[in-house]
């Protein structure tokens, strides 16, 4: 697959080059191909990365594996310099019949690696961020393919692209702290009742989670890690072999006073999950719901300063807060249980001039315990004695600026983006003699060359 879609971009962009060449425009670096018009785009990325503790996670921060100092990795320091964040995109897009469409292919080199990428090759694995095709007609929008969750706050409306997706300016793959989000499979359907209000419903894969991705611990299950409901439930490293159940449903409206996004932006979603486990001993499979909603704003208080609030509380949502929780737990008697967590980001973003971007944010997660003490061993999340790696709550502050040196419709643009950030996690339970929080201090510096 990750072929399949180099040899297209690489195509469309060996085809821009010689059509705007033959030209003579030499930008910007779109050409037509029947009724489609083709828009190749992306950036090239050179990072530098330092952080005051060693993560060991590249430069998308493990937030939820922050060491504590009692071990080497908390009390040495890592810097890193990488690529891989540079990225390929392709939009396609015309109209046929009264409908506007539009194709979309974005890629990044942060796929899976090889235990020893970083000895000698460096050979970062390319990866599919969103694919989608988006079908505008009238006052209603389909959308079919991989993008951000319905349930990521958005800047404008309820815009599938990522320019209107807030996923933060930070320069961390991974964000900021508190931020509600995932890429995924889904159907979505939108309506525009006006320029002001959209809403819509979005059909998202669903996953059986039960923590264990990002550096996050999983819920302790009966029977353990080895037993009879281990095999039922994603663990952040089983890969497809969950069996899934129903996909997530989510509903969202959002109200935008300038379309452009220029004013307020204020939207509102709900999230729906289903949950289930077979018990062993007794053949009968439980069945349980999960839901959230979520609450983002914001407010263009000044020419360029908008001020940001992002909430999300919900039942069995953790997959969604970069899955540093669980969505469920399983008790004793094989029942499934949803894990309610609440997560906020607080920021704004200051565009002071066409060079110089400031932005700040505030940001955490809450997991709240969800436990069973009933047999031999506790079951489930944060219970007395817990161990270190379950997080009870992570918080992160975050700092930047942006420089572009410039920029131009014909060449792009050059910029360097800089964030300074400091993370603390704190444990559910902590031992005699043990760290109470483990925490570090990161700095980014990031040169970018952006296409026309």
């Amino acid at each position: 697959m990750t072929g399949k879609i180099g040899r297209i971009l690489g195509a469309g962009l060996v085809l821009a080059a010689v059509l705007a060449a033959q030209s003579g425009s030499g930008s910007p670096l779109s050409f037509q191909i029947g009724g489609m018009q083709f828009t190749p785009g992306g950036f090239m990325d050179f990072t530098a990365m330092y952080r005051s503790t060693a993560v060991g996670s590249g430069i998308g921060t493990n937030f939820a594996a922050i060491p504590y100092n009692d071990v080497a990795a908390g009390r040495l320091s890592e810097f890193r310099e990488s690529a891989q964040n540079s990225r390929l995109a392709l939009q396609v897009s015309g109209s046929k019949d009264g409908a506007d469409l539009t194709g979309y292919l974005e890629a990044d080199f942060l796929g899976n690696a090889p235990a020893n990428v970083a000895v000698s090759s460096n050979s970062n694995t390319l990866r599919m961020r969103v694919y989608f095709l988006d079908a505008l007609y009238g006052k209603w929008e389909v959308l079919a393919g991989q993008d951000w969750s319905l349930l990521t706050p958005n800047r404008v409306g309820l815009s599938p692209m990522p320019a209107n997706i807030f996923f933060s300016d930070a320069m961390d793959t991974n964000y900021q702290l508190g931020l509600t989000w995932a890429r995924q499979p889904q159907l979505r359907v939108l309506f525009h009742a006006s320029p002001q209000f959209t809403a819509g419903l979005s059909i998202e894969q669903g996953e059986p989670y039960i923590g264990g991705s990002a550096g996050a611990a999983p819920a302790t299950l009966p029977g353990g890690a080895s037993g009879p409901y281990a095999g039922q439930f994603n663990n952040g490293g089983s890969n497809l072999s969950a069996p899934g159940f129903t996909p997530d449903f989510i509903l969202k409206a959002a109200y935008d006073s300038q379309p452009n996004g220029d004013g307020l932006h204020l939207e509102v979603a709900g999230l729906e999950s289903e949950f289930r486990a077979l018990n062993p001993a007794t053949g009968v499979v439980d069945h349980t719901a999960g839901g959230g909603i979520a609450a983002d704003g914001a407010l263009m208080v000044a020419p360029g300063l908008r001020l940001i609030a992002n909430t999300f509380w919900g039942d069995g949502g953790g997959r969604y807060l970069f899955g540093i929780a669980p969505d469920v737990v399983v008790r004793q008697n094989g029942t499934v249980s949803p894990l309610r967590t609440t997560s906020a980001i607080l920021g704004f973003e200051d565009q002071i001039n066409p060079g110089y971007l400031f932005y700040g944010y505030y940001g955490g997660i809450y997991i709240h315990p969800n436990f069973d003490l009933s047999g031999a061993t506790p079951v489930g999340y944060g219970y007395p004695g817990a161990p270190a790696s379950m997080n009870r709550s992570l918080q992160e502050a975050t700092l930047g600026i942006t420089h572009t040196f410039w920029k131009s419709n014909n060449y792009g643009s050059l910029a360097l983006i800089t964030q300074a950030s400091y993370v603390t996690r704190s444990p559910f339970a902590v031992a005699a003699g043990a760290p109470r929080n483990a925490h570090t201090g990161m700095a980014f510096a990031d040169l970018r060359y952006t296409l026309p």
